[in-house]
């Protein structure tokens, strides 16, 4: 994104030379000519999507997601007491084929905005993290709404499996108070943020 910025800044110093006579002209199209392919293979310009199996979700970048938690990170997570708990544990989130991953992501999202960063509203009162948490949850809602899941019969097995896991982590986060359990969830979307890399695409 920040390459991205430059470039545009550059562009914005180049348009006026359009104005002048030769070789001012010339030499402002072969700048804006350079300017705009070197635009086009940067990082963060273009090409960046996830890719959850048969489900594709474009205008979302990872590294905001990444840079809005850390700026929280060790807000969120000294307030978690609970150390011997795990609620995205590996049974949930490791070894998910890519056709599982778009129902798993689809409905961990949905918990995360209806459950945990909805009640979790009030401490993101806190200054230092409301623009995190809204960064966040903004961009879960772009995810959960370009999700399109399958409903065919022949997918009935995979939304299954991956049914279960979700269920394996709602279990777990029912098991808790629901203060220290929002707290929890909220403080491991780190392990969530690093499983969803997985199926991010430049």
């Amino acid at each position: 994104p920040r390459v991205g910025q430059v470039l545009k800044s550059l562009i914005l110093l180049a348009l006026p030379l359009l104005q002048m006579g030769f070789p001012g002209q010339t030499t402002a199209l072969l700048c804006l000519s350079l300017i705009l392919l070197l635009w086009s293979q940067a990082p963060g310009v273009q090409g960046q999507e996830f890719q959850f199996g048969p489900c594709r979700v474009e205008g979302v970048v990872l590294q905001e997601l990444w840079e809005a938690f850390w700026a929280m990170k060790d807000i969120v997570q000294a307030k978690d007491n609970i150390t011997s708990v795990r609620l995205l544990r590996k049974e949930v989130v490791q070894n998910v084929s890519g056709a599982e991953s778009c129902y798993l992501i689809h409905a961990l999202l949905k918990f995360y905005l209806n459950t945990v960063f909805k009640n979790y509203l009030d401490k993101a009162a806190d200054s230092r993290i409301r623009k995190s948490f809204s960064t966040l949850a903004n961009n879960f809602f772009v995810i959960v709404s370009k999700l399109q899941p399958s409903k065919e019969n022949e997918m009935l097995s995979i939304s299954e499996s991956a049914r279960r896991r979700f269920l394996l982590f709602q279990r777990a986060f029912k098991q808790l108070d629901i203060q220290a359990a929002q707290t929890k969830a909220f403080g491991e979307v780190d392990i969530l943020l690093t499983w969803m890399e997985k199926f991010y695409q430049f």
